[in-house]
């Protein structure tokens, strides 16, 4: 299961982070619902808030050109529970899970995951502070609801991509890089789009 992981050690109070609550999964993704698409919302976990609702997502979703292709045995998206190690996951049973942010909004990167998306922070206007290889991003709400769609959300359907056009169709086999490089090359496609609906801080 590719995950979108985004610190080295994570910051950890009160004992280890609860796993992603998969044992009771929603009836609409997991198990199917006549083949119908669903947007599902968890509750964020203590310590998070979710600042994606589920309008956003579907308003997202109509910005994206080809989408029916792109999108193609996709079961669903999860607003799933917060996560002190990743963003965003996916199933290779073609479920996206998009994290809940902590309450707090700003976040601390390790430095090669901040290099990874420097760009992207930059022309979001996100602020940054170095503490060796730490980065603390001071995220405001919007920053970080435009991250975890143009980045997050579209890495993820990277993996999604990379999974049902290989020839199997049952795994994302080409990993990291196939879905960086998607999320890379689609983002442009978008970017005037998001900008006019939502704009930046």
């Amino acid at each position: 299961m590719p995950a979108y992981h985004r610190r080295v050690t994570p910051k950890v109070e009160g004992g280890r982070p609860l796993k992603k609550n998969r044992h009771d999964p929603t009836p609409n993704i997991w198990t199917g619902n006549g083949g119908e698409f669903a947007i599902e919302r968890e509750r964020p976990g203590q310590g998070f808030r979710h600042v994606l609702r589920k309008r956003d997502v579907e308003e997202f979703i109509a910005m994206i050109p080809e989408w029916d292709l792109y999108s193609d045995g996709l079961k669903g998206i999860i607003l799933a529970r917060g996560e002190y190690d990743c963003f965003g996951w996916y199933y290779d049973v073609g479920v996206i899970g998009i994290c809940a942010w902590e309450r707090q909004l700003w976040t601390e990167l390790h430095v090669d995951y901040f290099n990874k998306d420097k760009a992207l922070l930059e022309r979001l206007g996100v602020p940054s502070e170095r503490r060796k290889d730490i980065i603390l991003c001071k995220f405001t709400e919007s920053q970080a609801r435009a991250f975890l769609l143009l980045e997050v959300f579209l890495h993820e359907l990277g993996h999604h991509h990379d999974r049902i056009t290989t020839k199997s169709r049952r795994s994302a086999a080409r990993g990291e890089f196939y879905a960086e490089r998607y999320s890379l090359d689609r983002r442009p496609d978008i970017w005037d789009r998001y900008i006019a609906r939502y704009g930046l801080d």
